[in-house]
């Protein structure tokens, strides 16, 4: 049997100056939303490349993001079989 399962991932960034920020939302099937933010700031030296800015504002919130969805399946995965486990990122 196959199945298919999609999420999907909003993104929105705030620019002010130098900093960008950028925030990740994901809502999960069991109802529940995850957030994180990712932050990134711009060297006086460096061209103008907003885009930049936002990539990896956006990397770091994923990032984040990807450590609280381990984080939720070893604490389910835990509750489940009472067996601690180390789930490798």
């Amino acid at each position: 049997m196959q199945t298919l399962v999609g999420w999907h991932i909003e993104m929105e960034f705030r620019e002010e100056g130098a900093k960008t920020a950028a925030v990740a939302l994901v809502r999960l099937p069991d109802g529940t939303e995850l957030r994180s933010q990712g932050y990134t700031s711009k060297h006086p030296n460096d061209p103008d490349l907003p885009r930049v800015g936002e990539e990896l504002a956006a990397a770091r919130a994923l990032n984040d993001l990807a450590g609280q969805l381990l984080a939720k399946a070893r604490g389910e995965l835990q509750e489940e079989t009472h067996i601690p486990n180390y789930p490798l990122m």
